[in-house]
């Protein structure tokens, strides 16, 4: 841990959000002695975020938590070019229909999660699209295009890897830092930003952005980077079999995302209850020192947490409810996620991968060779078993002790 004099700088290094920072002693500086407006920039190439952002968003909430101004910049305008960083294939293009629609369902994760309004630490968010929009294509090449040297970029990480790889790197793509760039100066100069953040991966692009302030305007900026988030297992944070944990329910029921953080690895609880909740620091300690059984109160703590933060608080009540009946009970539960099946019915591998249990039929057979897979409490090994109900009942089908879900007709 660092001294630090500011509230934002202790928080952020205290619950574990600092990875790189370009002026560690300045930023201190600067945020003890006055609100300092900063920004992160999300893409809306979806109709929600996944968890994989949620630490980038919780910085935000850290930030305004400290008396700061957080800025959310949507990339309405960069979304139609794709950022190469960590991608072997270029994005493909979205309509503009299709991005307005993105950024007002990833909006409303943001409305929970931050104040918004017109005070001077309310945040803000602002679409790129508004200003990259109006710049012509020449005017873009002489304002901007001669303070990035082609050797540079060639360096960096997005283009180096897709090279080495001998993956294509379209022309458009290869632009997409110039742009970000563009951004850092544009918000500076417009709204007064002094601070980008962004992951671990983005440090070359933050980089880029406060150089091209200086070289325009003699500006003074600063950049921090998270650590890349990975479980303690060494996985991709918001990645599982089944697929991505989106923030919002119209991707992924409450009871399923509640679920992925009751059954976080033992060894995760202390650092996600840092970064993922408001929890005071020394009830987090406390948390994290217990063992056995007792570590899965700490789960619980955690999951409701998150979930009320994301979600909001009835939802983090009915999907502890709905575990409680689950496994304690032996009931169903309110909130597990449902499939609604046919007259003819439906192959039991089949169901498992619609539910989003298994990610592939191959998968099944093999979780129900396992003996894995119960349906009403009993199990089931055949593949080519048909799930079957009667019109106006449900089933119970379970895979293995965490994942349950009901049939219906």
């Amino acid at each position: 841990m660092t001294n630090y004099n500011s509230d934002l700088l202790r928080v952020l290094d205290e619950r574990g959000y600092i990875h790189q920072l370009t002026d560690a002693e300045g930023l201190d500086k600067l945020a003890a002695a006055q609100i300092v407006p900063g920004y992160i920039g999300f893409d809306a190439t979806a109709p929600s975020l996944h968890i994989g952002s949620l630490v980038q968003i919780m910085m935000l909430r850290r930030l305004q938590q400290t008396g700061h101004k957080p800025i959310v910049l949507m990339g309405g305008g960069t979304t139609r070019i794709g950022d190469p960083t960590g991608r072997d294939e270029s994005r493909k293009m979205l309509t503009d229909e299709t991005i307005a629609d993105n950024i007002a369902g990833i909006r409303t994760v943001f409305e929970r999660l931050l104040t918004f309004g017109d005070g001077p630490t309310d945040a803000v968010m602002v679409d790129n699209q508004d200003w990259l929009g109006e710049l012509g294509y020449i005017e873009m090449l002489q304002k901007v295009g001669t303070h990035f040297t082609v050797n540079r970029m060639l360096t960096f990480d997005s283009v180096r890897l897709r090279l080495e790889r001998e993956q294509p790197m379209t022309f458009l793509e290869f632009n997409y830092m110039i742009l970000q760039g563009y951004d850092f100066r544009h918000l500076a100069q417009e709204m007064g930003v002094r601070l980008q953040m962004g992951g671990s991966d983005q440090w070359g692009n933050i980089v880029n952005g406060m150089e091209l302030g200086r070289r325009m305007d003699g500006s003074d900026l600063f950049g921090l980077t998270t650590p890349l988030l990975t479980t303690a297992d060494g996985g991709k944070m918001g990645k599982t079999a089944s697929g991505a944990i989106w923030l919002n329910e119209a991707q992924l029921p409450n009871y399923d995302f509640w679920q992925y953080w009751r059954n976080v690895d033992d060894r995760d609880v202390g650092r996600f209850l840092r970064l993922f909740s408001d929890l005071p620091l020394d009830e987090i300690a406390r948390l994290e020192t217990l063992e056995g059984a007792e570590i899965n109160h700490a789960k619980t703590v955690l999951a409701n947490a998150v979930t009320t933060l994301v979600r909001g608080s009835e939802a983090a009540t009915t999907a502890e409810r709905t575990a409680a009946d689950t496994f304690a009970g032996g009931g169903a539960g309110e909130d597990l996620p449902t499939l609604e099946i046919g007259e003819d019915g439906m192959r039991i591998g089949a169901v498992l991968t619609a539910l989003g249990f298994t990610a592939s039929n191959g998968e099944a057979k093999r979780k129900l060779a396992e003996g894995a897979v119960k349906l009403d409490r009993v199990a089931v090994t055949d593949p080519g078993h048909l799930v079957t109900v009667t019109a106006g009942t449900e089933a119970k089908l379970s895979l293995g002790k965490k994942k349950h879900a009901i049939i219906r007709r």
